[in-house]
C-alpha cells in the first residue's frame, strides 16, 4: 500500500513512516519543515519526500499521485501562547484540511485516517453521587486562583468522580486547537459523504517519546517537563498536579495508524462504511496524574524532583482520560509500552530542536 503521510517528518508522523516501513507498506512524506517544528536540518526520513505546504493545492495533488491511502498528521499542536494564536491554528489545521480533502475528491483516494485528539471532549467524564453522570462548565478563574481545581456537579455543586470518556462522550472544545481538531473531523466526514470515503480519526491522547520537540509552548506537558529536566531544571507542575491523563507512547499510537490504514484498505473494510468518519480514542488505557508523570520522569533522569506552582491555564481541563475499548475490539490494536517503561525511556531519550532552542 502506498500512503501519503502529510507531516511525516514530525514526531508523531516521523513513527507512522517507520512503522509503515516495517510493515511493507510505501510511506511518501509531505513536510513543510516549517520553523516552529523544523528550525534546523530536517530529520532523515526513510521514505519519499515532498517539502510542500499541505495548504498548497497543485504541491498535495502531485503528491497524490498512485496513492491507496492518506495518514494526515500535518497539524499545529499544543494551546500555544493566547488568542493571538488562533488564525494560524484555523490556518495549519481546518485550511489545510480542506485543501488536503479537496485534492483527495480529485484524484479519487478514498481512504483517510486523521490525526485526532482527545481536546474535543473538553472535560472528561464525571458522576455526581446524586445526579449520575453530568457535564460540569469551564472552571472559573476565581476558583483555580483560590485553588479550587476540581470540578463540581452543575446541579448541586457535589464533588465529581470522574471516569473514562468514550467515543459517544459529546464533543464539548475549550480552545482554539480543540476547536480546529474537531472542526477536521466534520470536515472529513463531510468529504466521505460527498465522494463516498471511509474516514477514520484517532482521538490521541497524550502522546510522548522520543522525539518529542524541546523548549515549545507548541507541545504536550511531557515535552514542557523533559525539557526542564535537559536544563536541569525542576519541572514546573501546574495546580496540583492532580489532573489525570492518558499516557500514550508514540511508537504504539504509530501502531494504531497503521492498522487503521490497512483495515481502511482492506478489500472488505468491514466496520468501517462509506459516508463516515469513525472516531477511535486512543488511549493506554492506564491513566496517571500529571504530578505522577513528572516524578517518572524526574527519577529516571536523576532529578530535580518537580515543584507544584498552584499555576493554571484557563484552557486547560482537569481530568482526560480514554476508554480506548473500540480500538482494542474492532482493529485489535494493543499498547505495548508500559508507562514505567516508556517514561523511564523517555526520561533520556533525545528531543528534536524547536524555534525556540538556542542554536
Amino acid at each position: 500500500m502506498r500512503v501519503l503521510v502529510t507531516g511525516g517528518a514530525g514526531f508523531i508522523g516521523s513513527q507512522i513512516v517507520t512503522v509503515l516501513r516495517l510493515r511493507g507498506h510505501d510511506p511518501v512524506v509531505l513536510d513543510a519543515l516549517l520553523p516552529a517544528a523544523h528550525p534546523g536540518p530536517p530529520h532523515p526520513v526513510d521514505a519519499e519526500f515532498v517539502r510542500a505546504d499541505v495548504r498548497d493545492p497543485a504541491a498535495v495533488r502531485a503528491a497524490l499521485r498512485g496513492v491507496d491511502a492518506v495518514c494526515h498528521q500535518a497539524a499545529m499542536v499544543g494551546l500555544g501562547k493566547d488568542f493571538a494564536d488562533a488564525p494560524e491554528y484555523v490556518g495549519c489545521n481546518d485550511l489545510g484540511t480542506a485543501v488536503l480533502l479537496a485534492a483527495m475528491a480529485r484524484s479519487g483516494v478514498r481512504a483517510l485516517v486523521l490525526a485526532g485528539s482527545m481536546v474535543v471532549y473538553g472535560e472528561g467524564r464525571y458522576a455526581c453521587p446524586r445526579h449520575g453522570v453530568v457535564r460540569p462548565g469551564p472552571r472559573l478563574a476565581a476558583d483555580l486562583t483560590a485553588g479550587r481545581f476540581e470540578p463540581r456537579c452543575p446541579a448541586c455543586g457535589a464533588e465529581l468522580t470522574p471516569g473514562l470518556v468514550d467515543e459517544d462522550a459529546p464533543a464539548d472544545p475549550r480552545n482554539v486547537y480543540a476547536t480546529t481538531k474537531l472542526a477536521q473531523e466534520h470536515l472529513a466526514a463531510a468529504w466521505a459523504r460527498c465522494v463516498d470515503g471511509r474516514a477514520v480519526a484517532l482521538r490521541y491522547h497524550n502522546v510522548y517519546g522520543p522525539g518529542m520537540p524541546r523548549d515549545t509552548p507548541y507541545a504536550g506537558v511531557a515535552s514542557f517537563f523533559r525539557s526542564a529536566l535537559a536544563r536541569g531544571e525542576a519541572p514546573r507542575v501546574f495546580e496540583d498536579g492532580g489532573q489525570r491523563r492518558d499516557f500514550v507512547h508514540v511508537r504504539d499510537v504509530a501502531e494504531a495508524n497503521a492498522l487503521a490504514l490497512e483495515a481502511l484498505t482492506a478489500r472488505a473494510p468491514a466496520g468501517f462504511p462509506p459516508g463516515r468518519c469513525t472516531p477511535y480514542n486512543t488511549g493506554s488505557g492506564d491513566p496517571h496524574t500529571v504530578g505522577e508523570m513528572a516524578a517518572a520522569l524526574a527519577a529516571a533522569h536523576g532529578g530535580p524532583d518537580p515543584v507544584v506552582t498552584g499555576e493554571f491555564r484557563l484552557g486547560d481541563v482537569r481530568h482526560i482520560t480514554a476508554d480506548s475499548g473500540r480500538l482494542r475490539a474492532e482493529l485489535g490494536w494493543r499498547p505495548r509500552i508500559s508507562f514505567t517503561a516508556g517514561m523511564t525511556a523517555f526520561a533520556r531519550a533525545p528531543q528534536r530542536t524547536s524555534a525556540a532552542t538556542p542554536a
